[in-house]
């Protein structure tokens, strides 16, 4: 056999007499062949088609979390927008006033209905004193009851034991815009019924009292009811400072008024008990 295959070798390699023969066996193997490979190829297939998917979920998981953090920081990107705008507002209303003025940021808020305080990160080391007055850049939002050295506590015009001297922009009538507890109602007190008067006049500080200068806003009218046997109208202003959604107040610098002859500083608000 051995001589047999040796003869068939030679043969072929120098008269290519087994050409044809082999290729007939090739056709006939072919079938053969591609049946014999067809489960490695389709393995092989299904192998890369799992790594595929596999990469891609790896991929999606990792996509989802860049899409979290880049959305978190959008967040707190819009956050520090708004805040910028704020700030922005807060210093064009400073290049606007007069006086002296400081940002301070609120610390501490408390909206009790008898009790409408905040408190600043601005303390006598600043030069804040009490009664000092309190805006920002929609309008009036209070004045500092008790100054600390590093912070201080502020009453919001808001708070019913504050009343604060404004005239009506349109006509000029002098009244007293008295707090109710709520932050979003300033009450007018003692108007005559016969006075002009009505919804969406302008209010502002009067100057009278030496606490807050003139002219600065404070609310605007949103009702005016007169009900019979009554002698003074039912008058209800909205404030414009937005005082329960205000984050940073500016600092007036004015003169301190003097005390009265009862230890009260004129045009301060009492404590409520």
């Amino acid at each position: 056999m051995v001589l047999i295959a040796l003869a068939l070798m030679v043969l072929d390699h120098r008269l290519n007499q087994l050409q044809t023969l082999r290729n007939l066996f090739a056709t006939v193997a072919y079938p053969v062949q591609l049946a014999v490979d067809a489960p490695i190829r389709i393995g092989s297939r299904m192998l890369e088609s799992f790594s595929s998917h596999e990469q891609l979920v790896l991929e999606n998981r990792l996509l989802r979390s860049e899409l979290m953090e880049l959305r978190a920081r959008q967040l707190r990107f819009d956050a520090l927008q708004m805040e910028n705008d704020r700030l922005r507002a807060l210093l064009h209303t400073s290049t606007q006033a007069a006086e002296r003025v400081q940002i301070a940021k609120l610390l501490a808020v408390d909206l009790d209905p008898f009790r409408q305080q905040i408190v600043i990160n601005k303390g006598r080391l600043d030069g804040a004193y009490p009664g000092q007055p309190l805006i920002n850049a929609d309008g009036v939002v209070g004045q500092i009851l008790t100054a600390h050295w590093t912070s201080s506590t502020a009453l919001l015009i808001s708070d019913p034991g504050h009343a604060l001297p404004v005239i009506v922009a349109r006509t000029g009538l002098r009244a007293l815009a008295v707090g109710t507890g709520n932050p979003r109602r300033l009450s007018l007190r003692h108007v005559p019924p016969q006075e002009d008067i009505e919804e969406g006049d302008l209010l502002l500080t009067s100057g009278l009292g030496g606490r807050f200068p003139a002219d600065y806003p404070v609310a605007r009218i949103v009702s005016v009811e007169h009900r019979p046997g009554q002698s003074f109208l039912l008058i209800a202003a909205e404030p414009l400072a937005a005082l329960d959604r205000s984050r940073e107040v500016l600092l007036l610098w004015t003169e301190p008024p003097e005390p009265d002859e009862a230890g009260h500083e004129d045009g301060a608000a009492d404590t409520p008990k």
